[in-house]
């Protein structure tokens, strides 16, 4: 049983590229709401890894006193690991009994209890034999390596995790030198930060608040192999030693390595090739530079909501949405038609405007469809190089906390609201922080539903031709073929009365905006967002989109991957 248990399990290590997750007792449950993880890679090939976790064990669960974490494979010692919990310093140590190759954390007295939380770090040093060959460039050669990090059983495991992996490569290498790997699995198609360090070292930093600790990612990276010390890459695959380092079995692996490999060949590679081209169709959507550096402290204050958007890569038919209402709302713009979409802007222009507000204007001042497009994607990629200059020095993840907690919060004030009126006031003030909302469309079409009739945004008759205009107790002048109405009541005996609408046809009208830009405006969100992206953010060289960035090399079932330039961890954590 032993040995068919062994066969089973690199079976699916080859076929799934990764490493399966151990069984725990039926009483364990708990969340991983903060996961950082760093790998910097050594001079001499061997790298260090760095895990800081913070468990939240569920109430009446099992206390987590185990915590196991997955290795590359079995070339480490365990005299190269230190561990802390609560920073208490973790003194035993040892080869994972559940997950293998890995260590498990004892505890003891520091144990997580049940509804107690503990935040563990572990340290692991010179663990070796995980670089591999890359691709061979036009130039030389390079130097790959793959890693995927711990994860846990969902049975045992639920809930998001604000989730940081880093690669941090060795010294001196130049800007432009090294390649990233599109992650598999990651729930964003966001590049990666990327920046030089003060020590001259290049890092990339994928961050996501919409990850789990309970899937499998896999992050790859590739250098140079002039940076590393000469035999520093692996030439032939990694056989783990009858003793030490791991758990020996009584089984030879490589004896039947060769015969599972062929058997997971074909959908090893066919799974590369799709995740490939998934991973390249999701990066033309992403148009923001990695050169946003995670090294900066503290929250960017000030942005507007449409540069908040830009921040957080919202679709680019959603920010020129947002961009002409704010212009329709500050009387700087008039639509012409809705389909297809024409406006005129107001003369002369308000002097608040913003710049991206004055080159979306210039741009429909161009009546032609091909050159207003191109002046539309030349006002993006401003728009995103502005954004990028304002971060500077600044932390984006705090930063994307600060806004997505504004647009939370105007969405609770609209979703509050108690009458239709008050529910369209707060709504209009709210407008362009709520769209920052993923789901904004199916938030405003349920705020609106039901027999509702509200008032229209006094801007409204911008925006749609057939509305009437408002009409108001004393006359106003008009300013650039727009009128600019006095409030709703004024001082001065001014009143003016609104009309109404239905609230379901209010968020039809919203909603379908975004449609509208996208289609008949952009001509294709994907192929408009690819020519800005090609500026903001080209594609890397081609061994970016290589799932594995070994060319040549043996194969080892022991490694727990289908190829040359793997270093896998194996699922593991509190039992």
């Amino acid at each position: 049983m032993r040995v068919l248990r062994y066969i089973c399990v690199c079976l699916i290590l080859i076929l799934l590229a990764g490493s399966v997750s151990p069984v725990y007792a039926q009483d364990y449950r708990f969340q991983v709401p903060d996961q950082a993880v760093v790998v910097s890679v050594n001079n001499d090939g061997s790298i260090n890894i760095d895990y800081t976790m913070t468990f939240l064990n569920d109430s009446g669960a099992h206390a987590i006193d185990i915590v196991d974490i997955g290795l590359p494979n079995y070339d480490y010692e365990l005299r190269n690991i230190t561990a802390e919990v609560d920073g208490v310093q973790i003194t035993r140590i040892t080869n994972s009994d559940v997950v293998s190759p890995g260590i498990s954390l004892y505890l003891e007295s520091n144990e997580i209890p049940a509804g107690g939380t503990g935040k563990v770090h572990a340290y692991i040093t010179n663990v070796k034999t995980v670089i591999y060959p890359g691709t061979q460039t036009e130039s030389e050669p390079y130097a790959s390596l793959v890693f995927s990090p711990n994860w846990y059983d969902r049975q045992y495991c639920y809930g998001n995790t604000n989730y940081q992996f880093t690669f941090l490569l060795p010294p001196g290498i130049k800007d432009g030198e090294s390649r990233y790997y599109i992650p598999e699995n990651w729930p964003t198609s966001d590049a990666p930060e990327s920046k030089i360090t003060a020590e001259d070292r290049i890092f990339y930093t994928w961050v996501s608040t919409q990850a789990d600790t309970y899937t499998q990612y896999t992050f790859g990276t590739s250098f140079p192999a002039r940076y590393l010390a000469e035999g520093a890459v692996v030439q032939e695959a990694y056989v783990p030693p009858s003793s030490s380092g791991g758990n020996s079995t009584s089984f030879n692996l490589d004896s039947v390595c060769p015969f599972i490999f062929c058997l997971g060949f074909a959908g090893f590679f066919a799974l590369i090739i799709y995740s490939a081209t998934i991973g390249a169709k999701k990066r033309k959507m992403a148009y923001l530079p990695p050169k946003i550096s995670m090294e900066g402290h503290g929250v960017k204050r000030g942005l507007t909501a449409v540069e908040a958007a830009v921040l957080m890569e919202q679709p680019m038919d959603k920010i020129f949405t947002m961009v002409l209402f704010g212009l329709l709302k500050k009387g700087a713009a008039e639509v012409v038609t809705k389909d297809p979409l024409d406006i005129n802007a107001s003369v002369p222009a308000p002097a608040d405007l913003y710049g991206y507000e004055t080159d979306f204007l210039a741009a429909f001042a161009e009546k032609a469809t091909a050159p207003r497009k191109k002046l539309l994607q030349t006002m993006m990629v401003n728009l995103i190089k502005s954004v990028g200059e304002k971060m500077k020095g600044f932390s984006r993840k705090e930063t994307l906390a600060f806004y997505e907690d504004i647009m939370r919060r105007a969405w609770a004030q609209v979703e509050t609201a108690g009458t239709p009126d008050v529910k369209a006031q707060v709504y209009e003030e709210n407008m362009d922080w709520t769209m920052l909302d993923k789901k904004y469309e199916d938030r405003t079409n349920n705020v609106f539903s039901g027999p509702m009739v509200i008032p229209t945004p006094s801007w409204w008759w911008r925006y749609d031709p057939t509305f009437a205009r408002p009409s108001y107790s004393t006359p106003v002048s008009t300013i650039g073929g727009g009128m600019t109405p006095p409030p709703l009541s004024t001082s001065g005996g001014h009143s003016v009365s609104m009309p109404t609408m239905p609230g379901s046809a209010f968020a039809a009208s919203v909603v379908g905006s975004v449609s509208n830009f996208s289609s008949k405006v952009m001509g294709g969100l994907s192929g408009f967002t690819s020519g800005v992206t090609n500026v903001t953010n080209p594609p890397p060289p081609p061994s970016t989109y290589r799932s594995s960035g070994g060319s040549s090399g043996g194969h080892s079932c022991a490694c727990a991957c289908a190829c040359a330039g793997c270093a896998c961890a194996c699922a593991g954590g509190g039992r």
